[in-house]
């Protein structure tokens, strides 16, 4: 079957790639279920200190769920299996416990939002053109979808883009928070490779017990485990990385942080 998802690694930055140029990227059933196995080996891998997520070529970031496939593997009894490889593939993204970047050019669509939104941050191309098309489909969209939605954008501004299903240009979506920051397209590979090493360069543990708080702070109160984000925090100070990092600060050095 077309299209694949790919693993790349280059020093501290692991990259996670939807090919499939020949459809925009749109992402098949069989790279659905590639995603969490490609996720967890860039979560595991100690020497991979941020993920990027990106599509090949040069017309798309991901231009949704492939559409050709809707017939057979989005129908009937099929449904419920597809929703299911989708939502693992979502959450297997958001569970990566490092920082995640999605690195947008071109087409961002439905399932391609999806997956950005499954990331930390966003940042995007001049070029990039963002939507959310179910209601031009007919789908039903999840409702933990429009949660995510909502909570970046707002109420108002997940209502407009859903009801209106249209495609936002870049500094639209910027303002509508949907996206962290815009480059112009020569330069948005250099960009988010540069804040990406910025990131790198920090304490692992720390980025760690970040991520950890503000994903716990971000369910209802009543779900949130706020001890797993407190004994996060308290490895910090227990690691080698915190004497490092005292130690860099007073001999007016940059620290090298080994993430224990």
């Amino acid at each position: 079957m077309a299209g694949r998802i790919a693993v790349e690694k280059r020093g501290a930055l692991g990259w996670l790639v939807f090919d499939h140029p020949e459809r925009r990227n749109a992402i098949t059933l069989e790279m659905w279920r590639q995603i969490p196995a490609a996720a967890a080996e860039l979560d595991l891998d100690s020497a991979v200190r941020v993920v990027i997520l990106r599509g090949a070529g040069e017309a798309a970031f991901v231009a949704g769920a492939d559409i050709s496939e809707f017939g057979r593997a989005r129908s009937g009894d099929n449904i419920a299996g597809y929703d299911r490889d989708n939502q693992r593939a979502y959450a297997a993204i958001e569970g990566i416990a490092k920082p995640v970047v999605a690195m947008i050019h071109g087409y961002c669509v439905g399932g391609g939002v999806g997956i950005a939104l499954a990331a930390d941050l966003r940042y995007a191309a001049d070029d990039a053109r963002l939507g959310v098309p179910p209601a031009r489909l007919g789908l039903g969209y999840s409702i933990a979808g429009i949660e995510k939605l909502a909570q970046l954008v707002g109420h108002s501004n997940a209502k407009q883009i859903l009801f209106t299903a249209r495609r936002f240009a870049a500094d639209a979506a910027l303002q509508m928070g949907l996206l962290t920051g815009v480059f112009p397209k020569p330069r948005l590979e250099a960009e988010v490779t540069a804040l990406a090493e910025t990131m790198a360069s920090n304490a692992p543990l720390t980025l760690r017990s970040i991520k950890l708080a503000l994903r716990e702070l971000s369910r209802p109160a009543s779900e949130r485990d706020l001890s797993a984000a407190q004994r996060a925090v308290e490895a910090c100070y227990e690691s080698e990385d915190y004497r490092e990092g005292v130690a860099a600060f007073l001999e007016k050095r940059s620290p090298l942080f080994k993430g224990r």
